[in-house]
């Protein structure tokens, strides 16, 4: 009789908040990571910053490659802010309570974000297809126009479809755990804390990974596989180089992006005795990208590194300028 009189008390109780522990197994010396952290949280920041004004100042850089660059600039700045404040909060101030909105809140804006940024590397792949498979007819097809439609159908489908995780997560009954061992409020993680049937968020959880992001990794593997057998097929081994070169950096970013989100789902089904690696990879995932996409287009890129300098050129001048008045 205790024991059902127990029971109903705690259905019939609701958290009112989350406490995010930080990273698993390492609580007592995890404040060390704020300073890299927060490091890359400003190369980010300051990176994808300077890439907007570059291809904003330099009139050679207004086409459609480097509109999807700009836009990838937006959404990696986005998916960083949604997490390393509050990161950098538990980690420098303690402050490790959140609402359950804010949490659900937070779950909703990373899946917006992440599957933006997947969208995106969809519509450069097929960028990068036209302009080496298709170059006569790439003026006609990847215009101005196309980079709006494909953007907005993006948008649409990475704010709509992921509304479906934070319903389903809010609906679930937190009645005693709230002691989350993660730095941010991921859909799976949060979920484990409630006290009934979570089977329809993992069944959600998983359709929404096959439906956006297998599709998304399905276009781009199928444009890659056409750019290369296009490229095999040059006469031209200069041609051939160059069309290689501009992909690598697309692949490199594209490889890291994905090769992660995997990880993360293994480690996150296969119930991993050390949760530190799914946590920290979690928060990498969503820092590192960020961080590293303008550094590789920058280096990989001969236009974009030519208006990077200009642009830095023109500010020290300018600097100059206002010492000497």
């Amino acid at each position: 009789m205790f024991q059902d009189l127990r029971d109903s008390n705690s259905s019939n109780f609701q958290v009112s908040e989350f406490i995010l522990m930080g990273f698993p197994g390492i609580h007592i010396w995890q404040h060390w990571l704020s300073l890299p952290l927060a490091l890359l949280y400003l190369l980010a920041l300051s990176a994808n910053i300077l890439i907007l004004i570059v291809i904003n100042q330099e009139a050679a850089l207004h086409q459609p490659m480097y509109y999807f660059l700009g836009i990838l600039a937006v959404v990696d700045m986005g998916l960083a802010t949604t997490i390393m404040p509050k990161i950098l909060a538990i980690l420098w101030f303690n402050a490790k309570s959140i609402s359950l909105p804010e949490c659900f809140a937070q779950m909703y804006a990373i899946h917006c974000f992440v599957g933006m940024e997947s969208g995106i590397f969809v519509c450069m792949a097929i960028d990068r297809y036209v302009a080496i498979c298709q170059p006569l007819r790439y003026p006609s097809i990847i215009t101005e126009s196309f980079v709006i439609k494909a953007t907005v159908f993006m948008a649409l489908r990475n704010t709509l479809c992921p509304i479906s995780v934070p319903v389903l997560a809010a609906q679930r009954h937190y009645c005693f755990r709230n002691h989350l061992e993660h730095c941010l409020c991921s859909n799976l993680g949060v979920t484990s804390l409630s006290c009934d049937d979570r089977k329809i968020n993992s069944i959600n959880q998983l359709l929404l990974a096959w439906t956006l992001m297998g599709s998304d990794l399905g276009l781009i593997i199928l444009s890659y596989a056409l750019i290369l057998h296009s490229v095999l097929n040059m006469n031209s081994v200069e041609a051939a180089s160059k069309a290689l070169s501009t992909c690598t950096s697309h692949l490199i970013l594209i490889l890291f992006f994905y090769t992660v989100i995997i990880v993360i789902s293994i480690t996150h089904s296969a119930g991993m005795t050390v949760p530190l690696i799914p946590v920290l990879l979690n928060v990498l995932h969503n820092v590192i990208p960020p961080a590293l996409n303008p550094m590789v287009y920058s280096f990989k890129n001969k236009e974009l590194r030519q208006g990077l300098y200009k642009v830095v050129r023109m500010g020290i001048k300018e600097k100059d300028i206002l010492n000497i008045r």
